[in-house]
């Protein structure tokens, strides 16, 4: 079986007003408070284009490598539900803002962050549309409440061909339009928030034979709920096909509790929209810098050339400088920007530190974020900041302790009492012997008190040092530098 997935992905544009209204957008306000008479449908009252919303949709599609459609079209697409009081919505369907793009996006192979391959899915368009209101199914009362703060909501819906096979690679290419999205600041696409929603397209097929029927999951509000629900849909129409069943051309849900789609509604009767041109807006005219005219407004226009040329570093480039500048890996680059706010700390403690950056992320990577993880704290609620960690690399990295004591003083640390690095190391005295003849001491006692191990290192077994050298370590409470204690110990055994 081939499986063949397609994403349609509707961004939320970060904007202070709506698309074609002066209503603020704010998430979380109280019901009904943010409705212009235009949101709700109020007859004579007529849209005017947002453009600031224009530009990010320009930019967006600039960032996804489409073209810019210099005339593009409003149409109005109608439907009857109850937080859509017009019983249509405005969106672009005949020309849309931007067509022909492509995203690439970066995935492990079997889960190892070192093996990573790149593919890329084709964008077919970006459109420009609004947001309907919220319904609210009170379920007590047998009742439904309808809350139009959002309706009106500029909205970019991304539009992916149907270029990918699994839950992972759908997943991984949302993940990275995230990102983008967050870098140009076009979208802050919290998905929590409902500001990035998806919906995938899912079939299967034989090879060789025509795509199947598909299956449309709705409104899927996160990226590991995404992969989950691609891959039982997936599962679920092999199935099905398997066991001599049709696939219904419908629209399912994703239930997260049960881990599996449930049907919504079929699509049997295709809903016929009703497709017309919106009759109050004049088509959407943009610029470049050949065809802007000599006496124009540049506060009336939006020019193409000026968004391109200000467009900031995608994190494909961000993750390649990281690469170049600092000698990491590039698998670690994708972890720094993947999450929110990890870059700027990393390069904060790389400034303040004498480590090399390459032993840093190490600190970063396998430590810090461990922590984080199992506190579910972002990197920005850390009560670990930048300073004290590099306060820390750096007495690690003058020999004034070992890695041992590092991580006892990073716990310490991690209870956010106060104290910095080096106080912890004199209060819990965690400092590393500076007294060579203290140290010979007790690597000698090791020695006496392990002559089997002896034996075995004098026989050729050089593996066994580590464990002495381990020994000399509990010994010394971490307080003994390894490199010191193994050359110290080879002395001994050497005599």
């Amino acid at each position: 079986w081939v499986p063949v997935v397609g994403l349609e992905i509707h961004a939320q544009i970060s904007s202070n007003s709506k698309l074609f209204s002066g209503s603020q957008v704010q998430f979380a306000a109280p019901p009904n408070s943010l409705v212009s008479f235009f949101d709700a449908s109020l007859p004579g009252t007529l849209p005017v284009l947002n453009r600031r919303c224009v530009e990010a949709a320009v930019m967006t599609g600039l960032a996804l490598n489409c073209s810019i459609n210099k005339k593009s079209l409003f149409d109005r697409k109608h439907y009857f539900y109850a937080d859509l009081p017009a019983g249509y919505q405005i969106t672009q369907q005949r020309v849309p803002i931007a067509v022909n793009g492509s995203l690439s996006y970066s995935l492990c192979i079997d889960n190892k962050m070192s093996q990573m391959v790149t593919k890329t899915v084709r964008i077919k368009q970006i459109q420009l549309e609004q947001d309907s209101g919220k319904s609210l199914h009170d379920d007590t009362r047998s009742q439904t409440l309808v809350d139009l703060n959002r309706a009106g909501v500029g909205l970019m819906e991304v539009v992916m061909e149907p270029d990918m096979c699994c839950g992972e690679e759908a997943a991984a290419a949302v993940r990275e339009l995230q990102l983008i999205l967050q870098t140009l600041g076009s979208s802050q696409a919290v998905m929590a928030e409902g500001q990035l929603r998806v919906d995938a397209n899912v079939s299967v097929h034989h090879p060789g034979e025509p795509y199947g029927v598909r299956t449309e999951v709705k409104n899927i509000n996160s990226i590991r709920f995404l992969a989950k629900a691609v891959d039982y849909e997936i599962q679920r129409q092999i199935e099905e096909l398997e066991n001599g069943g049709t696939i219904l051309n419908e629209t399912r849900a994703f239930d997260s509790k049960l881990g599996c789609t449930v049907p919504m509604r079929d699509k049997e009767g295709k809903q016929d929209y009703r497709f017309m041109p919106e009759p109050n807006l004049p088509p959407l005219i943009l610029y470049d810098a050949k065809s802007l005219p000599a006496n124009i407004n540049h506060q009336q226009v939006v020019n193409i050339d000026w968004i391109h040329e200000r467009l900031p570093d995608l994190p494909s480039v961000k993750r390649a400088k990281l690469v170049e500048q600092y000698g990491i890996l590039p698998e670690h680059s994708f972890t720094l920007l993947n999450e929110d706010g990890l870059t700027e700390f990393f390069e904060n403690v790389v400034k303040q530190t004498q480590m090399k950056p390459k032993k840093v992320i190490g600190w970063i990577l396998n430590d810090l974020l461990s922590y984080l993880k199992q506190h579910s704290l972002t990197v920005k609620e850390s009560p670990v900041g930048s300073c004290l960690l590099a306060d820390l690399l750096n007495l690690l990295e003058k020999k004034e302790i070992s890695s041992t004591a590092a991580k006892q003083v990073l716990a310490e640390l991690w209870k956010g009492e106060g104290k910095t690095p080096l106080e912890i190391v004199k209060e819990k005295k965690l400092e590393l012997i500076q007294d060579q003849k203290e140290l010979e001491q007790i690597c000698q006692a090791v020695i006496d008190g392990q002559v089997k191990e002896v034996m075995a290192i004098k026989a050729g077994n050089r593996k066994v040092l580590n464990k002495l050298i381990g020994l000399v370590q509990r010994e010394t409470q971490g307080r003994s530098n390894p490199v010191l204690v193994k050359q110290l110990l080879e002395k001994k055994l050497s005599e």
